[in-house]
């Protein structure tokens, strides 16, 4: 099974991906109506990790789904013991749905979550250097962009279009004030000065986005959690997008527009790509929660 997990947490058993099952009437199946998280262990740890399971956690309350995600650190270790990923880096994914009920709109009185995990050998770069492209489209989604749900029917829609059309992302705006990306966060610079949509009902807060704002803090680079307007991205000296895998991806073209020719990004991005590096080479976590 190319591409898939060799082996799938489900409900407390461990099985082979081909024989992992989920009844039709799970209110994720019907109704997108779950959390799903994304994380990489590198090195022995997962970056961030506690970060990741805390916004989990913030997630489920957000919905109603009483899960408790203390269970899931030891979960995380039989997983990865029996996909003999113990010594690799890879990549967790985590999903829990409000579970199986009759097909209503309304949440159910008493259901139980279903959980659901994987892991898969996963090596990120030790840099995104790659310039990339984006283009922009009308934000469409609802205003609760920042439940990390599983019903992501508008961000694949997006996608679906950038990748067709040779790009990496799509970059959405909203009432003309550039929000986020699809699957990522967006920054721009100007004279020196980084700008980032702020964490609001808008936006997906990345934990890879708050790293950088703390990156920000700490390194003297000044930065605002301001929205730019989408008529002034022309006016913006550099723009990154930010994400769990992405990383610090440097923007060189947004639409029709050039923030730089040939391969080197500008030079605030760089400088954070370089203090992401030694961030992660230096990261040390010893507990999930």
């Amino acid at each position: 099974m190319a591409n898939y997990p060799e082996k799938v947490y489900l409900n407390g058993e461990i099985l082979d991906a081909q024989e992992a099952k989920i009844s039709v009437f799970d209110r994720g199946f019907l109704f997108g109506d779950g959390i799903y998280e994304v994380m990489l262990r590198i090195k022995g740890s997962f970056f961030y990790g506690a970060e990741h399971l805390q916004r989990l956690a913030k997630c489920l309350e957000k919905i109603n789904i009483e899960f408790d995600v203390s269970c899931l650190p030891n979960t995380i270790d039989l997983l990865l013991k029996a996909s003999n990923l113990e010594l690799q880096d890879c990549l967790l994914y985590i999903q829990v749905t409000r579970g199986v009920a009759p097909r209503k709109h309304s949440f159910p009185n008493s259901t139980v979550p279903t959980l659901m995990l994987y892991a898969m050998p996963f090596v990120l770069p030790e840099l995104n250097d790659k310039p990339i492209s984006v283009v922009t489209t009308r934000d469409f989604r609802w205003h609760r962009c920042d439940i990390k749900m599983t019903s992501l029917l508008g961000n694949v829609m997006a996608n679906d279009v950038a990748i067709k059309a040779g790009h990496y992302e799509t970059v959405f705006y909203r009432d003309g004030k550039v929000t986020e990306a699809s699957h990522s966060n967006i920054f721009f610079v100007k004279d020196s000065t980084v700008y980032t949509h702020p964490a609001n009902e808008h936006i997906l807060n990345g934990i890879t986005r708050e790293i950088v704002i703390e990156l920000c803090h700490k390194n003297d680079i000044a930065v605002k959690e301001k929205a730019v307007w989408r008529e002034d991205i022309v006016k913006m000296d550099e723009a990154f997008l930010t994400g769990t895998s992405t990383q610090i991806a440097s923007i060189q073209k947004i639409d029709d527009h050039y923030f730089y020719q040939g391969s080197a990004p500008g030079l605030v991005t760089q400088k954070l790509q370089k203090l992401f590096l030694q961030l992660k080479n230096s990261y040390e976590c010893e507990k999930l929660i």
